[in-house]
């Protein structure tokens, strides 16, 4: 992936902006934030002719010429709020670096966003912000600032869901993307910060916002520190409970995703921490490499589009097939049980009362109308997803997604088919969500 122009001689000069940022910047941030959003989803542009395309924009903001890269999904519906999602670039990275995903193109797009919203039926604007000198140092906060005007720009020319708002970054945009979880809480409604420090202040930071952050333990840029630093931010702020979440053992090459516990409703603060690669956000499981094949992109998606209007409706109220993308499969309880603790599996789909299943409005997956899918408190990797009797406990709720995962609402974990298996009687358990074809189900009648 094209990013790696953080080369080690500016790690110093990052570390020395670490340490000075929470009072030289925050001082200054002085920009007053805009008011609180209204319920009402659509923005001034909706019913209208686009008076924005794809391509490169300029913008007037605090005195300066300013640039930013605009994606309009094909098949743009001026009558429908779209989400819309910025991307920030990295120090000494680019606007074209993350719209036009750099090495990987296309599959890294928005750190691998894009192509999943492409999969998920076009739902997404996304921009890309250029960078003074190709950083972030938001001085008086003027980036901010920047981020109001495009905005506002892009609300008044497209059709925008003025509720689905988010940020991602690594680094640099990780910091930036911190910034506007502080400042602007009330207009952005997720952030997601890879690898990130406050190297763009924090004017606020007490209203609280969904919060992702995800950080290598082998950081050498930004150490992991900074990361968990961000991250109790909005841990405090959205009333979680506090804890030290668990973070894989160096050297295993692998990544921990947990959910924090007593978040206010809707404001999760969720955290992931991963081995092997060390100042990046494509980190691949089981090497000290990076690719657009990483966990992080389906994660991201999962945590950002768990909000809002843009999600698909439930399933039908009455019984449905839940199939594997990959096996063609049906979710099945063996030999129609009815036993609590038997654990689902994958079989061949014959329309029995043990591959029905209802999506109830407590978010529970219902089979025999008694029995709820569940997976206990405290699941992790590999516990099986199993039948229980229906308890309306956390651990009995799911979340269907656009993009065709499951996830334990408790955990944040994927509905996974037991090592990328297909045939009949492969187990089915949680897994950290991969965007492996294993983890995707479609419903069907």
């Amino acid at each position: 992936m094209e990013r790696k122009p953080l080369l080690l001689s500016i790690a110093a000069a990052l570390l020395l902006i670490l340490t000075t940022a929470g009072t030289s910047f925050s001082s200054a941030l002085g920009a007053p934030a805009p008011a609180t959003r209204s319920a009402a989803a659509a923005s001034a542009g909706c019913g209208k002719a686009p008076t924005l395309t794809s391509g490169n924009h300029t913008i007037q903001s605090g005195g300066q010429n300013r640039s930013y890269i605009l994606r309009v999904p094909a098949g743009y519906d001026s009558n429908h709020p779209y989400r819309l999602v910025f991307g920030f670039h990295w120090r000494g990275g680019t606007a074209n670096d993350v719209d036009s995903g750099g090495t990987d193109g296309y599959n890294w797009s928005y750190y691998g966003l894009r192509r999943l919203a492409d999969n998920a039926n076009n739902s997404t604007i996304f921009v890309a912000p250029q960078g003074n000198g190709n950083g972030w140092a938001n001085p008086g906060g003027q980036d901010v600032a920047f981020v109001d005007a495009m905005v506002n720009q892009i609300e008044s020319g497209l059709c925008v869901d003025t509720t689905q708002l988010f940020s991602a970054g690594f680094s640099y945009g990780g910091a930036m993307s911190y910034a506007l979880a502080c400042s602007r809480a009330t207009v952005f409604r997720a952030v997601a910060v890879y690898s990130g420090a406050n190297l763009s202040g924090c004017n606020g930071g007490n209203q609280p916002i969904a919060y992702m952050g995800l950080h290598g333990l082998r950081d050498n840029v930004l150490p992991i520190q900074s990361g968990r630093d961000l991250r109790n931010t909005f841990v405090r702020t959205n009333g979680c409970t506090s804890q030290n979440p668990p973070e894989p053992a160096n050297g295993s090459l692998t990544h921990i995703i947990t959910t924090y516990s007593g978040c206010r409703s809707g404001y999760p603060v969720v955290w992931a921490a991963f081995d092997g690669a060390g100042h990046d956000p494509g980190p691949i499981d089981g090497s000290t490499g990076d690719g657009w094949r990483t966990w992080t992109s389906a994660a991201v998606w999962q945590f950002f589009t768990q909000f809002g209007s843009n999600q698909p409706p439930p399933p039908q109220s009455g019984n449905q097939e839940i199939v594997g993308q990959q096996s063609g499969r049906c979710l099945d309880i063996n030999n129609s049980t009815t036993a609590n603790g038997t654990q689902a599996q994958l079989w061949d789909c014959n329309g029995g009362s043990n591959q029905r299943w209802t999506y109830s409005t407590g978010k529970q997956l219902v089979v025999y109308g008694n029995k709820c899918l569940g997976v206990g408190q405290g699941a992790g990797n590999g516990t099986p997803a199993a039948i229980w009797d229906c308890s309306g406990q956390a651990d009995q709720q799911w979340n269907v997604n656009a993009d065709g995962t499951i996830t334990a609402a408790q955990s944040g974990l994927c509905l996974d088919a037991s090592g990328q298996a297909t045939a009949n009687g492969t187990k089915v358990q949680l897994w950290s969500c991969s965007g492996g074809a294993n983890q995707h189900w479609r419903l069907q009648n």
